[in-house]
């Protein structure tokens, strides 16, 4: 990986956090199953009147920096519903070597089951670098819902990217078969990548939605509706694909809190984003 002038000779400890759970269905609602935490990677559940099985992930460093390695791998069994979030927005810090932060999530989702995966924002520091990954396994009939939001600097704070790294992977599929792949990257002369009308035009922040559901080009005419000219959407073969920028994110969220509500049948954002 290329990363011009984020280098250093300093050997630091690095974080290591690794989560998994899975999920069943017992007595007419989603339970846990099994849980296995280590390092800095924690699950809380805490209780909500959604009627959904909510979970919160938790990063107890506080943020991430470069050679820091964060693993999340959630499994729902058959009939099962849960929606997943974090407790706060993930902070990506200044990576004082050439390698990068990394982030894998590994999600499994059995028949008739749905999850909706919402995590805060992430926030990209000035000389920072990422890279995240993320696999999915549905079965038949299941769905499932992303929201991935990415701040480029907090301009409200007087925060500003020149320098950064960011390389997100989305591979999705459907018994076995790729149904959904794309790429995002920027950097590492991210300050050029940002002001292209092809990237964000100058926006601060960007925000990505997938719906995998058998009606999920329903949605379609309104979700355009609440993105207005600040995004699009398109839906074909059971997906719908959006995407929201704008100039900082206390601008984007209202607009991303409708849209998710829209999409998750009125069940709306996880109850720490009101926190």
């Amino acid at each position: 990986m290329e990363n011009e002038g984020i280098k250093s000779s300093a050997i630091m400890q690095r974080m290591f956090g690794k989560a998994a759970a899975s999920f069943c269905h017992r007595s007419g609602q989603t339970v846990l199953h099994k849980l296995y935490q280590e390092g800095a990677a924690r699950l809380h559940f805490p209780h909500n009147d959604k009627g959904c099985f909510e979970g919160v992930m938790i990063n107890t460093a506080g943020g991430m920096t470069g050679g820091d390695h964060m693993i999340w791998d959630i499994r729902l069994g058959r009939e099962t519903t849960a929606m997943f979030t974090t407790q706060a927005a993930e902070k990506v810090y200044r990576a004082l070597g050439d390698i990068p932060a990394k982030v894998d999530v590994c999600l499994s989702i059995d028949e008739k089951s749905r999850l909706y995966w919402l995590p805060q924002e992430t926030i990209l520091f000035n000389r920072s670098a990422l890279q995240r990954r993320m696999e999915v396994e549905l079965a038949d009939h299941a769905e499932f819902l992303l929201c991935e939001t990415v701040i480029f600097g907090r301009r409200l704070m007087g925060e500003s990217l020149e320098q950064a790294f960011f390389r997100d992977n989305w591979i999705v599929r459907r018994n076995d078969e790729i149904i959904h792949a794309e790429a995002l990257w920027f950097g590492p002369n991210i300050a050029e990548d940002l002001i292209m009308p092809v990237f964000l035009n100058g926006s601060g922040v960007i925000a990505s939605l997938l719906l995998i559901a058998p009606d999920a080009g329903r949605f379609t005419e309104k979700a355009c509706a609440i993105i207005g000219y600040l995004g699009g959407v398109s839906s074909w073969n059971g997906k719908l694909l959006a995407r929201m920028i704008d100039k900082d994110f206390y601008s984007l969220r209202k607009r991303l809190i409708s849209l998710i509500g829209l999409l998750n049948n009125r069940i709306g954002v996880p109850k720490v984003w009101s926190i």
